[in-house]
């Protein structure tokens, strides 16, 4: 457990550094304070408490699919530049989120990236071609940054340095359905329905709802309202531990040194340290990201921007949840106990540990114990043949 502490305080200062290294070389290389934000934000993020290693293709694949998004936004915007923003964000959401069903297994994670990239256009009164480039070259810095700074700091030793990447939720065997099939099937799921509808009328639900930066509540039907009422429990405790985490340390340190390359490391580094510290790994990423985009044109954020956004993020998350549990709800609680009556197998039991933390979620929330699956039985090999040999010829 001590080690574990101290790699993870380790982590924390391996965060600093990118960031301390991020934003002065993107100011260097004359990128606009937004650009700087993207940049600084992805160095933090790309650093793993644990310092194993991304898998390589995810770095392209990452730039693609943030580009394309952000393309396809700023095409919308620019075509359309007297339209309102809640017209702006429905049509955006609705063409990524059709578009997001065409994703291999493999590229899966990168869905929700997909559809947030193409509303940051939408949120930069002077988006333009030029800056849209600028970020994906802070991108591209930040990526740069943190890993070779993960690298260059990684402890030697076992376990740390292997090429890992996200763990991949299909079953051994599985095999990947075709990008019609997968459009098909998303187009008959009502939680795609769902998700869509909701994203699509997020912000004009929170202009109606008089919130200061309805933006967030688009945000929280983006990243929060997933399949299950476990799995949505289980984000939206995410972005509200992260998000209250996230802003301390931009509220304490800008307030006591101001906005420098200096504060900016203070900021990310202390934030990871805090979250680290009070052992809310799980919580970190979204606290990382609350803090990188706070030093944001920081003047207005003390008087109201920080109290508003998480406001604006509760606002979000409460309607999430009662989405999720009015419109067509799905129980991973009820899920798990269904699998439980099945016959054991090695499938049988790689659901259940897929779905336990979702059920263990809603379970707490019931009040009602919820036991662990149990381990896969072992396969055992038949014994050898113990018949005695022949007797040799003479």
């Amino acid at each position: 457990m001590r080690e574990s502490r101290l790699l993870g305080l380790r982590s924390a200062l391996v965060i600093g550094l990118a960031c301390s290294l991020t934003g002065p070389i993107a100011s260097t290389l004359g990128l606009a304070g937004d650009s700087t934000a993207y940049g600084v934000v992805v160095a933090a993020l790309v650093v793993r408490p644990d310092f194993e290693r991304w898998p390589l293709a995810l770095y392209p694949a990452l730039l693609v699919t943030v580009g394309f998004g952000m393309a396809l936004g700023l095409g919308v915007l620019m075509a359309l530049p007297e339209a309102p923003d809640a017209l702006l964000f429905g049509l955006v959401t609705v063409v990524l989120q059709l578009l997001s069903l065409l994703l291999p297994a493999k590229l899966k994670l990168l869905a929700t990236v997909l559809t947030v990239a193409g509303v940051l256009p939408l949120l930069s009164p002077g988006a333009s071609w030029s800056s849209l480039g600028q970020n994906l070259l802070a991108i591209a810095l930040g990526l740069v940054i943190g890993t070779t700074t993960q690298v260059a700091l990684s402890p030697a030793g076992p376990g740390t340095g292997a090429s890992q990447g996200p763990d991949d939720e299909t079953l051994p065997g599985a095999a990947e359905a075709s990008a019609r099939q997968r459009f098909m099937a998303g187009l008959t799921s009502k939680a795609f329905w769902r998700k869509l509808v909701l994203a699509a009328l997020a912000l004009a639900i929170g202009e109606g709802l008089g919130a200061v930066t309805p933006k967030y509540l688009y945000f929280g039907a983006v990243l929060l309202l997933n399949d299950s009422i476990g799995a949505t429990l289980l984000r939206v405790k995410d972005r509200v531990l992260g998000v209250s985490l996230g802003v301390l340390m931009p509220l304490l340190v800008f307030n006591s040194f101001g906005l420098s390359p200096l504060a900016v490391a203070l900021v990310m580094g202390g934030t990871a340290a805090l979250v680290i510290a009070l052992r809310l790994d799980p919580y970190l990423r979204t606290a990382l990201i609350s803090s990188g985009v706070s030093f944001v044109g920081y003047g207005p954020l003390v008087g109201w921007y920080i109290p508003n956004r998480w406001i604006d993020y509760l606002m979000g998350c409460t309607l999430v949840l009662l989405v999720g549990l009015l419109v067509a709800p799905d129980s991973a609680l009820r899920r798990y106990r269904q699998l439980l009556d099945l016959p054991e197998s090695n499938a049988r039991t790689q659901q259940l540990q897929m779905l336990y933390p979702e059920a263990l979620e809603e379970a707490r929330w019931l009040a009602q114990p919820l036991a662990p699956p149990e381990p896969p039985p072992l396969q055992t090999q038949p014994p050898a043949s113990t018949a005695a040999p022949a007797p040799s010829q003479p």
